[in-house]
């Protein structure tokens, strides 16, 4: 999870730059976490703690307000309204939310019906539920040791993502998407590509589209796959986090991914 969280950090400042290159510097004095971390960890506080997914996302939207790019509209209106009813997205802000899930079960059944859990309590389109599990399948895989060649059929197999194109076809043309079905692929296509943890999340800030949410798809992978995020790279994301986000997402990774020692 601390992938995801390290991704969406590093992408919070170029959300808006559109950059076209991996020659950036990774954390700035702006670099902040945004909703993604706060979702991911209130995903993972259920998985810690039990409850109900809708509750705890909607528990955390409200006490972290103000953000460096904000909520959605859409989500914003779920979020601060009495309501638990989901809005039928297909935003890829399930997909962004979804990492714990694929870190704390060893079952791809379980994996599947939890991430569609945890998806459906907002984004219950199809394509927000197929978002979520297959970032959470893909971080499940990567975890197994299967090779990218065994992630990327198993993913092109169950959800119908094309993954045959290249950075080099996708950049050029690619532009700000917040959907799962155009944002989801090119995340995975970013892992895939990738030969570390640092490069993959070069690889999806570079494509230069939602650079945080991708940064947090990709980021959760590439941690499963690569055995944990770079210690320099984990510290500085664990500094970045208030108190409360940083001992749940030590107490998460204590227990499912890595003992990160900060």
């Amino acid at each position: 999870m601390l992938g995801a969280i390290a991704g969406d950090t590093i992408g919070s400042v170029y959300e808006f730059d559109r950059i076209k290159h991996k020659d950036f510097e990774l954390f700035t004095p702006h670099s902040s976490f945004t909703d993604d971390s706060i979702l991911s960890v209130a995903v993972a506080e259920v998985i810690l703690h039990s409850g109900s997914f809708a509750e705890s996302i909607k528990r955390y939207a409200q006490a972290y307000p103000h953000l460096v790019g904000g909520y959605g509209a859409r989500f914003n209106q779920w979020a601060f309204s009495s309501s638990l009813e989901p809005y039928n997205s297909w935003g890829n802000g399930s997909a962004m939310r979804v990492s714990a899930v694929g870190f704390a079960y060893d079952e791809l059944d379980q994996v599947l019906a939890v991430a569609k859990q945890t998806a459906e309590v907002t984004h219950n389109h199809p394509e927000g539920i197929k978002g979520a599990q297959a970032t959470a399948s893909a971080i499940l895989l990567a975890r197994q040791g299967k090779s990218k060649s065994a992630i990327k059929a198993f993913i092109e197999q169950n959800f119908d993502y094309d993954l045959i194109r290249s950075l080099a076809d996708i950049r050029p043309t690619y532009e700000f998407n917040e959907s799962c079905q155009e944002t989801v692929p090119e995340s995975i296509i970013a892992f895939l590509e990738s030969t570390d943890f640092e490069d993959a999340i070069r690889n999806t800030i570079s494509l230069g589209g939602d650079t945080d949410t991708m940064g947090a798809i990709t980021g959760g992978i590439a941690e499963a796959f690569y055995g944990g995020v770079p210690a320099a790279i984990a510290q500085q994301t664990l500094t970045s986090l208030d108190n409360s986000l940083r001992q749940t997402t030590l107490t998460f990774c204590a227990k499912y991914t890595y003992p990160y020692p900060f």
